[in-house]
């Protein structure tokens, strides 16, 4: 410690108390301790390791309590003056390339002939406050050279705009929580660098509410306010960045839901578009499609021929991945989408739409690129033979469930009825496999009105099991065979496993929620692999999904890996090139199918929140339980669960019950029963 006074008592020290400079008198000097007087008129003991390398000036010791609370504070006031006339940066221009590191008395040398200890407190004080280009490392200061100047200075300005947003966030978020909760409409006005940094805060926390990055951030911006699961997405709506109803599944799955993600590669989808044409050819079958009316990606078609001793069926799919660049912007960005989404507010498609619903899609009166599967079955629908190949073919007809339905019905002979009981023998055979087969209601959910606060109804679609049969079987066919294929090949492909063993007696087709709830449990997810295993409820021993290329990623890698071994054209990935994409098609395909099941369960939640004061619904009891009954919504196609009470002392399996529903949070997907009578 350079100085020419001494630790005794009467003289004047200084130590740190929260980062600032306290002024004391020394009373006593106990060993490694101090006991001190400050000018907060408190008496502590300090440790001589916490005295600050200027000392002085010496005093009376005998001086009266207010005689040393008269000088301490003459002193510190004296040093605050004298720091502020203290050019800290020229001192730091001086020293730069003289040392790296110095005691104080060295740089009193720069700036005072004979310093006072007042003087020499005050430079102390100064470099303490100028962290940007001195550290305090006692008793000496080292000299930051320009580089580290320059990086603590960004340092310094960003922890400064973070103070400042913070302060200001703080009352800014209150505000919007009442907004939010109608206790006011006023908020105070952010500047535009405000508004962009607490907008970005609150789509984070939406998007990602367990976000590292903006964690300390938001905990600190948010004290004050409740614990709330969607308290950023309350927040946002209260302030109008985002409408009531938004989905903020489709934000957690950074899906872009607009087709404006498709500007950026118009180029891209020309140039597809030529390299497929030059390849084109004349068409080697003519076929039809099946869909729903509002279908426009449509993927698959057939043509069916029927003899006394069997079934020719040639089954075509779409096949978008012709000249397609793997790796590229626009592939990545096809393989994050992952899936098209069909959701009740509309649909968002995976691929362009120049692509997906036009060039690629099975439109009637036009030839399109396609994998042609064609199929040898016997006249009970068992599989001779079957042969693929990438070929061209014509789109005679789109046909809709309804239309194919009411033909069907009519009961005259031809190409569709032939496919039903092609249908029917092929659904046959899988249940000989132990296959399970649901049959029960498809609800449309329509939104009506004011997009920002639609009306939400539910409607029954009409029935068209036939019609949906034959596409179901055909699919079912067509990825049972590719996945056959590949093994005959050793074409690497994705697969679609369940490998479970289901009880004998789970086999069928099922209608009744008692009996498809008993299953449901029985069942585990199917999973993606690069093995083949089996999937238990298609009855299949192998399944490649391939009938959904305009759809599913997975299906258009499939189909891409078939082409590339048919044709020989096109990069053909390996087994372990195929596993090392699998992690990453995996949680796409979670995050990504969480919003299609979800979407649909938040707006019948709606549902019910628009309705429940004027409405009463039909279920059935599916499990009794011991302390919460689960009862089923089949016109609604929802599972909900309530208090064994509230249904009485007698309680059954297949019970039906008209119910009253009352609190209804769609956001935390909740719906609370309150009310049951059992039906007659």
């Amino acid at each position: 410690m350079s100085t020419s006074f001494s630790l005794q008592p009467g003289c004047i020290v200084e130590f740190l108390q929260d980062n600032q400079p306290v002024v004391a008198w020394i009373l006593d000097v106990q060993g490694p301790r101090l006991r001190v007087f400050t000018a907060g008129q408190r008496e502590l003991k300090l440790p001589l390791s916490r005295v600050l390398p200027w000392l002085g000036p010496q005093c009376p010791a005998g001086s009266s309590r207010q005689d040393m609370l008269d000088l301490l504070r003459t002193h510190n006031a004296r040093r605050d003056r004298l720091a502020e006339a203290v050019d800290a940066l020229e001192i730091w221009d001086l020293a730069q390339g003289e040392v790296d590191e110095a005691e104080i008395d060295w740089f009193a040398s720069l700036v005072f002939e004979d310093p006072s200890p007042d003087q020499m407190a005050a430079l102390g004080r100064k470099l303490l406050q100028t962290k940007t280009h001195f550290k305090f490392s006692p008793p000496k200061f080292e000299i930051y050279p320009q580089e580290t100047v320059e990086r603590r200075q960004e340092e310094l300005r960003k922890a400064q705009e973070r103070e400042r947003l913070v302060g200001f966030g703080q009352d800014f978020l209150r505000g919007l929580w009442d907004i939010f909760c109608k206790r006011k409409n006023t908020l105070p006005q952010p500047d535009e660098e405000q508004a962009r940094r607490i907008r970005d805060l609150l789509m984070t926390r939406i998007a990602n509410p367990d976000d590292r990055d903006s964690d300390a951030l938001w905990k600190t911006m948010s004290q004050g306010l409740p614990e709330e699961a969607h308290l950023p997405l309350h927040l946002a709506q209260a302030w109008g960045i985002v409408p009531p109803h938004f989905n903020f599944h489709l934000a957690r799955a950074q899906y872009d839901w607009g087709p404006e993600w498709t500007d950026a590669f118009a180029g891209d989808v020309a140039a597809l578009k030529e390299r497929a044409l030059a390849g084109r050819r004349e068409p080697t079958a003519e076929i039809v499609t099946i869909d729903s009316a509002t279908t426009q990606d449509i993927d698959d078609g057939f043509e069916l021929t029927r003899s006394a001793d069997g079934f020719r069926l040639r089954l075509a799919l779409a096949c978008p991945c012709l000249g397609w660049e793997f790796g590229s912007p626009l592939d990545r960005a096809v393989q994050h989408r992952f899936s098209s989404l069909y959701l009740p507010e509309g649909t968002s498609h995976m691929l362009p739409e120049a692509l997906g619903t036009d060039f690629f899609s099975l439109n009637a009166g036009h030839d399109r690129p396609a994998l042609l599967i064609s199929f040898d079955l016997d006249a009970e629908g068992g599989l001779r033979s079957f042969t693929p190949e990438a070929t061209w073919v014509r789109v005679t007809a789109n046909l809709t469930y309804k239309s194919v339905e009411s033909e069907i019905a009519e009961g005259a002979p031809g190409m569709l009825r032939d496919a039903r009981d092609l249908a029917l023998l092929l659904r046959e055979a899988r249940i000989r496999e132990h296959a399970v087969i649901m049959d029960q209601p498809d609800p449309r959910l329509m939104l009506r009105g004011d997009p920002a606060s639609p009306e939400v109804e539910v409607v029954q679609t009409e029935s068209t099991p036939e019609a949906q049969m034959i596409v179901s079987e055909f699919m079912i066919l067509a990825n049972k065979a590719m996945g056959a294929w590949a093994l005959e090949t050793g074409t690497a492909l994705l697969f679609r496993t369940q490998n479970i063993t289901l009880p004998v007696e789970s086999a069928g087709v099922w209608s009744d929620p008692v009996d498809i709830y008993r299953i449901i449990n029985n069942m585990g997810p199917s999973i993606l692999e690069c093995e083949p295993k089996r999937h238990a409820t298609i009855g299949a021993r192998a399944y490649a999904p391939v009938t959904s290329p305009l759809r599913r990623y997975s299906d258009f890698i499939n189909m891409a890996q078939i082409t590339a071994r048919l044709t020989g054209q096109g990069r053909l990935l390996d087994q372990t090139e195929l596993e090392s994409l699998l992690p990453v098609l995996s949680s796409r395909a979670e995050l990504v199918g969480q919003v299609q099941r979800m979407r649909p369960r938040y707006w019948k939640c709606e549902y019910f929140r628009q309705n429940h004061k004027k409405m009463r619904w039909s279920g059935v009891i599916i499990d009794p339980g011991s302390v919460l009954v689960t009862i089923a919504l089949p016109d609604i196609q929802l599972f909900l669960k309530a208090p064994r009470k509230i249904f009485g002392d007698k309680i059954r399996l297949g019970q039906r019950f008209s119910i009253r529903i009352g609190k209804v949070d769609p956001l935390n997907n909740e719906i609370k029963i309150v009310e049951a009578w059992e039906e007659e």
